[in-house]
């Protein structure tokens, strides 16, 4: 994609600003992708299928970029790692709620058959 915009857009403005829309969509796009598993964690009420630590690292991240962006300036860095440090807040809100109602698996652990070691022998005298 860089090099398409290097030929495509020969002002370095729109490059910069061409890109920067490229890439924020990009990054609102990753943010956001988790969030598509929300209606079954509505319907089935059951976090099961929305993992804690991928919900708390997209949060966290988008958190620290934001920051940094707040720093820097970067209008570009801001819009999308703001939407992502809002996506990642209510994916934990979301986990918070129903995360009680998650009916949790008991892992049955079924006994393995013992196992029983003959030995042969030849007969009475030999052992």
């Amino acid at each position: 994609m860089s090099l398409v915009f290097l030929l495509v857009f020969h002002d370095h403005k729109r490059r910069i600003l061409a890109f920067g829309i490229f890439c924020d969509m990009c990054n609102i796009i990753m943010y956001t992708s988790p969030l598509t598993i929300m209606k079954k964690v509505i319907t089935t009420r059951s976090v099961e299928y929305m993992p804690f630590y991928l919900s708390l690292a997209n949060f966290l991240n988008g958190c620290v970029w934001t920051a940094y962006a707040l720093i820097k300036l970067d209008i570009f860095i801001l819009i999308s790692n703001s939407l992502g440090s809002i996506s990642g807040a209510v994916q934990l809100i979301l986990y918070s709620c129903y995360y009680r109602s998650t009916p949790r698996d008991e892992k049955v652990i079924e006994p393995k058959a013992s196992q029983i070691q003959l030995s042969v022998s030849d007969g009475p005298d030999r052992v």
